[in-house]
């Protein structure tokens, strides 16, 4: 995730503040591509991470449809196969000397990490390296000919090919406000950016972005309204416009997107796509330092970005074009060094609860983490079994939950422990409630999930229920 900071991007916000069936699989590839979609990335610095076959069923569960993986796991790939879950395949910094190096090396990766997954697991594309301009520098001018190397490598191995790209951070992007004044660095535009957009222009390839209105905002010192950082509705005295186009731009996101088609136009590209590969908000920071990092902002940028695309809005130089976004990311890596900020950008923690509840009416069956109608009460993780027993007891006894289906015979009574009895308990009092607030609390040893228990199955409860509530 690209933390470089963008200070010439506030240039012209000063100037000109006054003046501002969801993701269901496609029946084929071409399809896929003509359909804005949302997909998440999915990073691995987490305590008790998912097996594999845990993180499918989880991505299953929650109407993920594609994600981005930052290495080539290859249980992780051999569990996806069949399931219809698109993947972007991610190739580390520190193996580009190997693959800008040598033809063979590229052509062994491909072998190993793809031909042998395809075609049961949807490789859609390879993002190799990441932000490589800011992050790695010295291993620039082996980019381009990893990226030559591997579509080599590629060539015919997959109907319809797989799409080869590289990550880039939007600090490569000078002064792109107003959007149509912006640029690319110079130093790169010649050397690196305009044979990489050849490049994606010979092999019909996206510009892959990473793109984030939050560090916009941090670095704007106040000139950047946090409303237009999350998608809120402005006044038409603050939206802002671009004097040389008068194009109205009601939030960053787009603003930051016709920066990068400006930026390319002045290169004479007007053909390559943009996709955005990383874009979020955190939910937490330090107090001081990162005061917009909170949870009701993750949830409105998060929950306002995925109806955008979802919405086909497109920007206003292109309305009729919409960039599929990957969310960063699916779980809080809180293993990652640096600010508070950096371990929390997750929508769900790495137990599979969410962090927040996002506000999706409307956009389909993405993510089941709408707090309208797709939350759950079950026994929480690291719950007492006395405890749990207790509250079982009054769940059943005054709660009046209807427990008849956890009774010896029954279709729910397996597995026959504290914590699978208690979840389904609890979720009967909680639903019967109406969800209201304190319905699932009991003492402490229940909590809130968007898994339905009921819909993965009797024998499929959630591991950490029967993991650590046993009696």
């Amino acid at each position: 995730m690209g933390m470089t900071p963008i200070l010439s991007i506030f240039h012209f916000l000063f100037l000109s503040l006054s003046l501002s069936s969801l993701f269901a699989a496609a029946a084929n590839q071409s399809k896929d591509e003509e359909t804005p979609f949302v997909g998440v990335n999915i990073g691995t610095d987490v305590s008790n991470l998912f097996t594999p076959e845990e993180l499918v069923a989880f991505l299953k569960s929650q109407q993920i449809t594609h994600i981005r993986l930052y290495d080539a796991d290859p249980a992780l790939l051999a569990a996806l196969a069949g399931t219809g879950i698109r993947v972007v395949l991610g190739i580390p910094n520190n193996q580009l000397l190997a693959l800008g190096s040598s033809n063979a090396t590229a052509v062994a990766w491909v072998a190993r990490h793809v031909l042998s997954f395809l075609p049961s697991t949807l490789i859609s594309a390879i993002a190799v390296g990441d932000e490589v301009p800011a992050s790695l520098p010295s291993a620039l001018p082996l980019l381009l000919p990893a990226l030559r190397s591997l579509s080599s490598a590629l060539s015919s191995s997959a109907d319809p090919p797989i799409k080869l790209s590289t990550p880039l951070p939007f600090s490569i992007i000078l002064d792109p406000f107003p959007p149509s004044q912006a640029f690319f660095n110079q130093t790169l535009a010649s050397s690196f950016l305009l044979p990489l957009l050849e490049f994606l222009s010979d092999t019909d390839s996206p510009l892959m972005l990473n793109l984030y209105p939050y560090y916009a905002l941090m670095q704007s010192r106040g000139v950047i309204p946090l409303d237009n950082s999350l998608f809120k509705p402005l006044p038409p005295s603050l939206e802002e416009v671009d004097p040389n186009t008068l194009l109205h731009y009601t939030n960053v996101f787009d603003a930051m997107i016709d920066a990068a088609y400006f930026s390319m136009k002045n290169l004479n590209v007007t053909d390559v796509p943009i996709l955005i590969t990383e874009t979020g908000w955190p939910s937490n920071g330090s107090r001081k330092d990162e005061p917009f990092a909170t949870k009701d902002n993750a949830d409105t940028y998060n929950s306002n970005v995925i109806k955008h695309i979802l919405d086909r809005s497109g920007t206003p130089l292109h309305p009729e074009i919409t960039s599929s976004v990957y969310i960063y990311e699916l779980f809080n890596e809180d293993l990652r060094p640096g600010p508070v900020s950096e371990g929390n950008w997750g929508l769900f923690y790495g137990s599979g609860t969410p962090v927040y509840l996002l506000h999706l009416v409307g956009s389909g069956e993405f993510l089941a983490t709408d707090t309208t109608n797709r939350t759950y009460c079950v026994a929480a993780e690291g719950a007492d079994g006395k405890a749990l027993q207790a509250a079982l007891d009054w769940a059943c006894g005054p709660g009046l939950a209807n427990c008849s289906e956890i009774q010896p015979g029954e279709s729910c009574y397996e597995p026959n422990n504290v914590g699978s009895h208690a979840s389904y308990a609890f979720d009967s009092y909680y639903q019967k409630e109406g969800k209201v607030p304190g319905s699932c609390y009991f003492q402490g040893v229940a909590m809130v999930t968007t898994t339905d228990p009921g819909a993965i199955g009797p024998r499929e409860i959630p591991r950490w229920i029967t993991r650590h509530a046993t009696p």
